[in-house]
């Protein structure tokens, strides 16, 4: 009989702590005085008893680890419950917002996808921002742990390549996940103090400057202001870029490097693929608007950095509305954002490491055709890869190939124009945050769209997040046949 207790224990725990965090904007507000801490102090005990109550209820069921189908339910459960709890502060606060519209935010936060229902933001409460920022801020470090400690224990998506370079959890995914979730926490805590102090040196204001190092550091998005970061154009740019670089890189080069080894971050081949794609994407936009739009270089190399890492790494802010570039613009930026940024960090999308492993396998069947009795082994980092991997990371190319398309159609089914279904299919699934078209493109936001289309995107930015199998599977029956 499949036990449901480890689950639901680590679940309320967690539940718990989402509640104990929203004391950090229910102080916010007490402090400026804006009348809406009772918000967060109804919220906060509501999420504190329902979570307690479950972690207690399931105690008594924790053993020593958890086993496979109960990883995939505790993957998946996690970030289909919080976002019931993050959503109450939307429901009853300020913005008072429809269950559907609270839930969409919270979802968009907690998988820091940035996507937002929300408009006024210069005027919504200080605290209901910070909130805002905190969803994504923990969301960036639980994606972390997820893809640092389960997925490689799930075989999902090809990320069982990292298990042996990373940590070793089969059969102890509990005890190395507290372990691994406190170096990450640690390094996590320290760039968001960073950023915060950078921020605050090139000009933003203190309160400005922790909201956007929450939401930079976790490539989440979200922004005080309507204009997202167009408040801040020129040298901030260029810091919030080198900081969404440093976060969608992997987390365990950088235990690594805090233990003294400096040469696994070096030689990473996946982090050198990656900054020379967003270079090339980058340079590319840039002189597209310098030799056909007229533009001078420095800010057009500034826009085109930050935007087109903001895209590829899914943080999904915007200085400025690219889609005015043109259509070749556009097409560069819809194609790049479902590249994605490295395994093991906070960014979204497909990965780079997947390319280089589809394109290796492509050269190795190139290979066979003028070889056939020849001996090509796939490798990745001087290792071999086996077709256990290689199967795991076709199959992720395939299904999200074919979420993307039944999505857009069912996106279309609910009345949606093809620029808008397509493109916010593609931004949920990936994470990316902002769409395409005059709707729900970067100088937009999803509130305009009908109910059932926000579902849609709720449930893709969940199945994106977690690498659409650790989802899939629970709907299978030879899963809950095990």
């Amino acid at each position: 009989m499949f036990d449901i207790r480890p689950v639901g224990y680590v679940i309320g725990l967690l539940v718990a702590t989402l509640g104990v965090t929203m004391l950090l904007p229910l102080g916010l507000d007490l402090v400026v005085g804006n009348g809406h801490w009772p918000v967060f102090a109804e919220s906060a005990i509501v999420t504190i008893l329902v979570g307690g109550l479950v972690a207690l209820a399931s105690h008594n069921g924790v053993g020593q680890g958890l086993t496979i189908r109960q990883t995939f339910l505790l993957t998946t459960g996690v970030w289909a419950a919080l976002p019931f709890f993050g959503a109450i502060p939307f429901m009853i606060g300020a913005t008072q917002a429809s269950f559907t519209d609270a839930y969409f935010e919270a979802m968009s936060g907690l998988t820091t996808t940035g996507s937002t229902v929300f408009s006024g933001l210069d005027a919504l409460p200080e605290g209901l921002l910070l909130w805002r920022s905190l969803l994504q801020w923990l969301g960036g470090i639980g994606i972390i742990v997820v893809a640092m400690v389960f997925l490689p224990e799930l075989r999902v998506g090809g990320m069982q390549i990292f298990r042996s370079e990373a940590f070793d959890t089969m059969g102890k995914i509990l005890p190395r996940a507290a372990e691994i979730a406190s170096q990450i926490t640690w390094i996590y805590l320290i760039l968001t103090v960073i950023t915060v102090v950078g921020y605050m040196a090139l000009g933003m204001s203190a309160f400005d400057a922790v909201n956007h190092a929450l939401t930079t550091i976790s490539t989440g998005g979200f922004s005080t202001h309507d204009a997202s970061f167009g408040t801040f154009q020129g040298p901030p740019e260029y810091f919030a870029s080198v900081v969404m670089l440093i976060a969608s890189m992997p987390f365990v080069r950088y235990i690594q490097l805090v233990a003294g080894r400096a040469q696994p971050l070096m030689r990473d081949s996946q982090i050198r693929t990656y900054l020379l794609f967003v270079a090339v994407v980058s340079v590319m936009l840039a002189l597209f608007q310098v030799f056909y739009d007229e533009r001078p270089l420095e800010p057009s190399l500034r826009e085109a950095l930050f935007n087109a890492t903001s895209i590829i790494s899914g943080t999904g802010y915007a200085s400025v509305d690219y889609q005015e570039w043109g259509s070749f613009a556009m097409m560069v930026v819809f194609f790049a954002g479902l590249v994605g940024g490295c395994a093991g960090s906070t960014a979204c999308s497909v990965k780079i490491f997947r390319y280089q492993l589809l394109f290796a396998a492509i050269i190795q069947q190139v290979k066979l055709l003028h070889s056939p009795r020849g001996m090509f082994p796939t490798r990745y980092e001087g290792r071999a890869v086996g077709p256990d991997v290689l199967s795991s990371v076709m199959s992720f190319f395939v299904l999200f190939t074919v979420s993307l398309g039944l999505l857009s159609v069912a996106l279309a089914m609910t009345g949606l124009d093809f620029t808008t279904s397509v493109s916010g299919a593609a931004t949920a699934i990936a994470n990316i945050g902002p769409g395409l078209g005059e709707t729900i493109g970067p100088s937009g936001n999803f509130a305009p769209l009908n109910t059932t289309a926000k579902w849609l995107l709720s449930a893709a930015m969940l199945v994106g997040r977690l690498e659409l199998l650790a989802v899939y599977a629970l709907f299978t029956v030879a899963f809950w046949r095990r």
